[in-house]
């Protein structure tokens, strides 16, 4: 025993009462934090604030508003909205929407509200107004709607262009649309208490006349997180499961219940953590605690096997010490902590180290997973290799020799599973295996091809598509041009350049038409589309003059009635918005979309560069040439990408692309260092390590059949596949070399690694894919999702370290293949 185990021994068997009642305490602290521990969602934790885009976000978040848009339609079940009943539960609504809290009362939309206006054309010019008049007062005690008064309104609303934007394409509906108020530094939405506030508006205003269908990234955090109250109840049934399925492999109650208990003192640790550092949890992040809990098993039973092996039979099943008796309690636990403290610590590290890599995604929620996570396993360290070992030696069995007895009988149980195994170190076994294992390499390699970076699927896929949400998705695109998936791109200009500058507005009216004409775009707003519907006006309303004048006095008169709250332009008109409305926001869709534009301005000369604000550059240049008595001219236009919810999903998808080779090669180099330090075995890193590679292999492409996209929310989950996979080849190798350092070959030292601990392993990877797999009939379809692949993940590196690793070792021990 080195000094290493001799002084970790020390420490835990020397002071056992003393680090019980510490963990007691500190257990008991935690459970009060944990209870403090609240869902904690946050838009700008889901976006790269460094991302080219989100600089355009940033830049004019105010002047455009932001991607936290919510849309409410209100629908008339028999289709008519022209009559006072519709009009009185529209004008309702749309009240209450203002009255949340959370909304910026300035960006709501409806026909309600004074922002919404027509312009027409009469003999003396033009003449505009509300599209409601004040007069019409639907919900004023008497008033009672004519049919002059709808006629008027329909009228108007045809003027204001408007039909497909805030009223149904088929006149069945119409919308109040809003924006959030941004999130300050340090200042967070509650989003829960939103969503609530949204869905009694809905359930206020929904009856047999009317529906109501709401959509916007609050009424998603808020349905995922009423969904997410469900993981309790699977939290429960996991454990439920696994302590079940744990008595019966080691056949006494005693040492389910420790070892359950000991992975759940790891997940309470972890939570009270959190809250102790000022964090929440997200719903996004709501499955980690699970991940900790079944890495706290798997190692656990690792424990739990050696300290059975001690006790009953003194660490040895061969056939020589069947007439011996084991250690006891105390001993065993101590030998079995000795021999799993470097694979255990070794697996572990591991795992925090893969975790950890995670970091490097400069996306606030994916760095809080990664934290919780790596938070959760280092706290397993503690709990499987110090309190459990402890717990451990203060139990034992009612009748030991009649226990003993009892497996000596049923030892050789599966010699013969282990035998068949066993060929898998012979040479022509061995080769097939590789060339077998190649196979599925090069399969999931074919396969992950088709894996989609972003949203592969329409609606949310976080949610079941039968869910409220993803219905009223369906509804509001059905009958509305205006959805919440809409990218807007910023032009940069000179000060006035609606006015001083044709060919600025020009180039703009032209992306406005090229957007128009992509796949996958609804509609398209922009200041010089509008502006050239005005100047038509000024002529008649002839078809003829709609087109942009070129004289600035012309340009002043058609753009003079477009006010800032419009979100066309800002204060001096030197950026304006070209807001296009998609269809969906899959990754297909937006990068088409992205691609559209990024050709457009390459070919038009219209981009200054990655964050370039040309618009501050030429007003400096204004007021220089101002201060200097000259005349300024400049028609450069910047088309920057990209605001909008769809803009943020663009640069997301742009770092999760970014960030997936990079993370994964960081999350392999951790693990191939750790091992490489702990074995110093070429050989053995690579049996270890090889496994891992076909199995996240075979991971992408069954990503890609399921439809799952490689988002924030999924992309931590291959590095979480690779942490928890490791530790099944990290206890197979070590009970191995056990063997292999007394001079054994490998088929020996392989049989007896299986006699000892292939049961465990193969235990453990069952238990846990049968716990999360229970996750499918969930609510939420991100958990459902999550339970299939981590199921996979869990079987696949089990059976990679149990058929895989041996046939790998077989070729690459010491550079030259054993002896059959």
């Amino acid at each position: 025993m080195g000094t290493f185990h001799r002084g970790a021994d020390r420490f835990v068997f020397g002071f056992r009462p003393h680090l019980l009642f510490a963990i007691a305490v500190i257990s008991v602290v935690m459970v009060f934090f944990a209870t403090q521990l609240r869902v904690d969602a946050g838009f700008r934790k889901q976006i790269p604030l460094t991302h080219e885009y989100m600089q355009t976000f940033l830049d004019y978040e105010k002047e455009f508003g932001g991607a936290n848009r919510v849309l409410i339609a209100v629908m008339a079940r028999d289709g008519d909205i022209f009559n006072q009943r519709f009009m009185q539960v529209l004008e309702k609504v749309t009240r209450d929407t203002m009255a949340i809290e959370a909304v910026d009362d300035a960006r709501v939309r409806s026909l309600f509200t004074p922002n919404v206006r027509f312009v027409e054309v009469v003999e003396d010019g033009f003449a505009g107004g509300n599209v409601i008049p004040d007069t019409f007062t639907p919900n004023v005690e008497g008033f009672v709607a004519s049919e002059a008064d709808f006629t008027a309104i329909r009228s108007n609303i045809v003027k204001a262009g408007i039909v497909g934007r805030l009223v149904a394409k088929d006149w069945t509906g119409a919308m109040v649309a809003a924006e959030l108020v941004p999130e300050a530094e340090g200042q967070k939405l509650d989003y829960q208490a939103i969503a609530a506030q949204l869905e009694a508006i809905r359930t206020a205003y929904e009856d047999e006349h009317h529906t109501v269908h709401i959509i916007g990234f609050a009424k998603v955090v808020g349905d995922i997180a009423e969904g997410a109250r469900s993981v309790v109840l699977f939290f429960f049934i996991t454990v439920l499961l696994t302590l079940l399925l744990l008595t019966f492999y080691s056949g006494s109650i005693k040492l389910a219940v420790l070892g359950v208990v000991s992975a759940l003192v790891a997940v309470v640790w972890t939570l009270g953590t959190l809250r102790l550092l000022g964090f929440g949890i997200d719903p996004m992040n709501i499955l980690t605690p699970f991940l900790v809990f079944a890495i706290g098993v798997s190692h656990g039973v690792q424990m739990i096997n050696g300290w059975v092996n001690e006790r009953l039979f003194g660490g040895e099943v061969l056939d020589a010490t069947r007439t011996g008796s084991g250690f006891s309690p105390l001993d065993s636990a101590r030998r079995a902590f000795g021999k799993l403290l470097v694979p255990g610590s070794a697996a572990l590290a591991s795992d925090v180290a893969g975790f950890l890599t995670i970091l490097l995604i400069p996306i606030q929620i994916i760095r809080e997973l990664a934290m919780t996570a790596a938070i959760g396993v280092g706290l397993v360290i503690l709990t499987n290799l110090i309190l459990l070992p402890i717990l451990l030696s203060y139990i034992d069995y009612r009748n030991a020799a009649k226990t003993r007895a009892r497996k000596l009988a049923g030892l050789d149980r599966y010699d013969g599973v282990w035998r068949t195994l066993t060929r898998l170190t012979e040479r022509g076994p061995a080769t097939a295996m590789l060339v077998l294992a190649a196979g599925l390499a090069a399969l999931g390699y074919v396969g992950g091809q088709g894996l989609q970076v972003g949203d592969s699927q329409a609606g949310v896929p976080e949610l079941r598509p039968e869910a409220r949400f993803n219905q009223d998705a369906i509804r509001i695109n059905e009958h509305f041009a205006l959805s919440v998936d809409a990218i807007t791109i910023v032009a940069e200009a000179r000060p006035d350049a609606c006015t001083q500058s044709y060919p600025v507005m020009e180039t703009i009216s032209r992306l406005a038409w090229h957007l128009q004409n992509v796949e996958g775009v609804q509609q398209v707003i922009s200041l010089p589309t509008a502006a050239k519907v005005v100047n038509a006006g000024w002529n008649e309303g002839s078809l003829r003059w709609r087109e942009l004048p070129r004289n600035p006095d012309d340009l002043r008169v058609a753009t003079q009635g477009f006010e800032t709250d419009t979100g066309l332009l800002n204060t001096d008109c030197s950026a304006m918005a070209i807001t296009a409305f998609l269809t969906d926001h899959k990754a297909t869709t937006i990068n088409r979309v992205v691609e559209a534009v990024k050709a457009f301005r390459e070919a038009n000369d219209a981009f200054a560069g990655p964050s370039v604000n040309l618009r501050i550059q030429l007003a400096e240049r204004a007021a220089e040439a101002a201060a200097a008595g000259e005349e300024f001219h400049s028609d450069a236009l910047n088309l920057r990408l990209a605001a909008g919810s769809a803009g943020v999903m663009a640069a997301t998808n742009d770092k999760v692309a970014d960030a997936q080779l990079p993370m994964m090669l960081w999350v392999y180099a951790a693990v191939v260092g750790l091992v490489l330090l702990t074995y110093r075995s070429l050989g053995a890193t690579i049996a270890i390590i090889t496994p891992l590679i076909i199995v996240t292999l075979l991971g992408n492409a069954l990503m890609a059949q399921m439809g799952i996209g490689l988002k924030v929310n999924t992309l931590p989950v291959a590095a979480l596949g690779v942490g928890i996979g490791v530790d099944y080849a990290i206890y197979v190798y070590s009970r191995m070399r056990e063997f292999l350092d007394r001079g054994w070959s490998i088929s020996e030292a392989y049989f007896m690694a299986l006699k000892l601990t292939g049961a465990a392993v193969l235990f453990t990877g069952a238990t846990l894919a049968i716990g999360v797999g229970t996750w499918i009939f969930s609510a939420l379809q991100f958990q459902a999702d999550m339970g299939i692949l981590l199921s996979f993940f869990f079987l696949a590196n089990m059976l990679g370290a149990v058929l895989l690793l041996p046939a790998i070792l077989r070729w690459s021990r010491r550079g030259r293949p054993a002896a059959a």
